[in-house]
């Protein structure tokens, strides 16, 4: 887990002398100030709006709102607990009225491989987010019997899934309680509510979160670099669907392995049926087909993941498809969520093409 550096949690910060200088109108003062909030504020708003896209945009609105309104920071609060409140504030105002994020498998039951492949829905769509831009927070001081668990996949694909399931004030509230482990009262002051209010969205977003997340996530070990066994379970996967292997691809999946491919609605359960809809998309005489793969390692929400490039017929060059984010259970890859969106690649420090060159 990425810490805080020292000084950076909650320190007082009211008298100094940069927010002096801020409120006077330095502009310098004011991004050094924001600047070293920046990291942890777009998880923040990440964990809120499910898009790696809107947290950028929304921390950066934070930024624009705590400028415009530094003159009603009177420092009864520290500076990092006012910008929370703008930002989960900005963040409520948002999501008001919108459709939450969601992946394939919230849509329709798992697809037939045989069937013609749907077209990309324009949906609002949950995205991954780069394990180079996380910030955490240090575990909750006061860690409850039900939000121990909450804290070991806070950025965990299946966490953020199952947080699109509550409604936004609920969302906040357990986000606040149980990730960053704020006191219940400094809760209801920046939701503007009682600490009763509080308390009781806080147990029914509990419960919902357990509704929709996987049975086993108390088996789940804390979030941690990746094991060599899972590396190695890594490079075997890369290097298979690189040579096109279904063989070699099909001795890696689990059994009940699950993938999806955001913006398609289709997804596939099972190895057979996951094996089948690779076999159509690797065949170059079928509509689906989509290229030649290479493969870079990278990490996605603190789990496994690829980007992948694909190199069409007659193309020099494998361009950016799509960053797909991977479960590994038992050596064997228990699910993948390929996000087929380029625009992600930046993100990840990535570049859009890569030459023969670059793959050699």
């Amino acid at each position: 887990m990425i810490r805080p550096e020292a000084g950076a949690e909650d320190g007082p910060l009211g008298g100094d002398v940069t927010v002096d200088a801020a409120r006077a109108g330095d502009e310098a003062a004011f991004a050094a100030l924001v600047e070293r909030h920046r990291g942890e504020l777009r998880v923040h708003c990440y964990r809120m709006l499910g898009s790696f896209d809107e947290a950028e945009d929304l921390t950066q609105e934070t930024f624009l709102r705590a400028w415009k309104n530094l003159g009603g920071f009177e420092g009864r609060s520290t500076f990092r607990t006012w910008l929370y409140r703008i930002a989960t504030n900005a963040c409520l105002d948002a999501l008001g009225g919108r459709a939450h994020r969601v992946l394939p498998r919230h849509l329709a039951g798992p697809s037939d491989p045989g069937a013609a492949l749907s077209p990309p829905a324009d949906i609002a769509w949950l995205q991954p987010f780069p394990d180079r831009l996380l910030w955490e927070p240090s575990a909750p001081s006061e860690a409850e019997p039900d939000s121990v668990a909450v804290t070991r996949e806070t950025i965990e694909l299946a966490f953020l899934a199952a947080l699109q399931h509550l409604p936004p004030r609920q969302r906040a509230a357990l986000i606040l309680r149980d990730v960053l482990g704020w006191p219940a009262k400094r809760v209801a002051a920046l939701l503007e509510g009682s600490v009763a209010s509080v308390n009781s969205a806080l147990q029914r977003a509990r419960t919902t979160l357990r509704e929709h997340l996987p049975e086993r996530r108390l088996d789940w070990a804390p979030s941690a670099e990746p094991t060599e066994r899972e590396r190695a379970v890594l490079r075997r996967y890369m290097d298979a669907m690189e040579r096109a292997d279904l063989a070699a691809v099909a001795d890696l999946l689990a059994e009940d392995v699950r993938t999806e491919m955001p913006p398609w609605p289709t997804w596939f359960r099972g190895r057979d049926a996951v094996v089948a809809a690779l076999a159509a998309s690797w065949d170059t005489g079928s509509p689906d087909h989509v290229g030649r793969f290479r493969m870079l390692p990278v990490r996605a929400n603190r789990q496994p993941a690829v980007a992948a490039y694909v190199r069409g017929p007659g193309d020099p060059a494998h361009r950016a498809f799509a960053i797909s984010v991977l479960r590994i259970e038992d050596d064997r890859v228990a699910e993948a969520v390929a996000f087929h969106d380029p625009g992600l690649f930046a993100a990840f420090a990535l570049p859009m093409t890569l030459s023969s060159e670059d793959v050699s």
